[in-house]
Formats: C-alpha cells, structure tokens, sequence
C-alpha cells in the first residue's frame, strides 16, 4: 500500500458552507436527515469519500472495482494512524462484521465484533488529538456515527446529534453547557422548537431547563445514575485542550 504520513488528517478536502441552509429534499436543515435523506447523505459523506478516493487513486484503483474491498479490509487491518480516519470509517462502510453481516459498527447491541469495530475506530482520535482532528472534526465524526446506528445509543443521544449535526458541518461547535441544555431540551419535548432553530447562536442559546439538575440526582435510580456516570464511550472528548469545548459530551 501506498505510504502516509502518521495519522494524516481527514475530511479537509472540501470547503465547508459559509452557513447552514434547508435541505432542497427533506427541508430540513442541510445534514440533519442524514443518513435516510440522498442529499443530506452526499453532503456529508464528501468529506469521507475524497479521501478514500484519493487513497484508491494512490493504490492505483477505482471505485467500485474488484480491488476497493480488499482494500478497505487491509485499511481496517492496518495500524491506528496509518490512515486517515474518514479512510477508516469509509472502509467501515464497504465490508460487513463478521459476527452481525452487516456494517461493522452498526449491528445490534449485543454484537461483539461491532463494539470490537467501534473501539478501534475512537482509537485513532484519542491518538491523533489535536493536531491531526480537531475537536470539531471529532464531533464531526461521532455525530456521523451514531446516525448511521441510531439503535446504539440512548434515544435523547441520537435527537441531541441530529440537531447539531448541520451546525457541525458549518465549523460551529457548542460548549459542554450549551449541549448540556439542548439535551434537556430534548427529554423535556422540545425538539420541535429546536429543529425550528435556524442559527448556532440560536440553538444554544436556549435557557436551561430548572428541573435539570434537580430531578437528573433526587429522580432517577442509583442504576440510571451510575449509567449516566459511566457514560457511552462515544461521549468522552477525545482530550480536549484547556479552553477548547468538549466535542461530544452529550
């Protein structure tokens, strides 16, 4: 295979829009029908697919040939960092988990091979942050993630994604706080009014919600607690720097 610098960055290959814009397919917002709606899915998927393709033009291969698979399965097989990371989840997408058959990463809950597959693929940030994926860049790739398996992950999780992933795709990134009351938001009902946001400045600007705090500790069992406390292993930032917001907290 062709040689790479260690842990080359992913997903700059393409300009970012100057500012988010309804979805001409699903009217939503550009990015949050993903992966269901084909326009919010090619306009997420470009920052992925350049670099893969790049790398199937450096191999001397062409997408959708004989050779794209065998690639993607030596990409998967390589050591963390060889590679960029959307190279790694692009070549997620064209093999299938050995134990579930479908794309690893995706399958149910209990498939091991698919929890196997996603470990490895947050290695590569834990390792290469911050200079080869920012912490939007992260966000960026969790947000993709766990629309692609919405089944893994607490409903409030994949909502809090799908609003934020437009602003994501923007170069806009809210801080832990502001993805804290979104969150809230959402378990209160309110995912309407902020899917009707149109601006990161307005989306996070959203009050907290008084019972947050209040009834997360005196209303929920010690089991639900200890689950919150241990968190899912998409939610811890990937070491972000003093003053810099975590990318995934929620």
């Amino acid at each position: 295979m062709a040689d790479h610098q260690p842990f080359p960055p992913g997903a700059r290959r393409v300009a970012r829009p100057a500012a988010v814009s309804p979805c001409p397919s699903c009217g939503d917002l550009a990015g949050r029908g993903y992966p269901e709606c084909r326009y919010c899915a090619e306009l997420v998927d470009q920052y992925w697919l350049l670099d893969w393709q790049e790398l199937l033009a450096a191999e001397k291969l062409t997408e959708g040939g004989a050779g794209e698979r065998e690639l993607a399965e030596l990409v998967l097989a390589d050591e963390v960092g060889r590679h960029p990371w959307t190279c790694t989840d692009w070549a997620m997408t064209l093999v299938s988990c050995s134990q579930c058959g479908v794309e690893p990463g995706t399958g149910p809950v209990d498939c091991v091979r698919c929890a196997m597959a996603e470990g490895l693929r947050w290695s590569w940030d834990h390792a290469g942050f911050p200079d080869a994926i920012t912490a939007g860049e992260h966000a960026l790739r969790v947000a993709r993630a766990v629309l692609r398996a919405p089944h893994r992950r607490r409903p409030t999780v994949v909502r809090a994604w799908r609003l934020l992933l437009p602003f994501l795709l923007v170069g806009e990134l809210p801080t832990v706080g502001q993805v804290q009351r979104i969150r809230a938001h959402v378990i209160a009902g309110g995912y309407a009014d902020l899917a009707g946001c149109t601006s990161h400045v307005e989306l996070a600007g959203f009050p907290e919600v008084p019972w947050r705090r209040s009834a997360r500790v005196e209303h929920q069992s010690k089991a639900q607690r200890d689950q919150d406390a241990a968190g899912d292993p998409l939610e811890s930032p990937a070491h972000p720097r003093t003053g810099e917001p975590a990318a995934d907290p929620v």
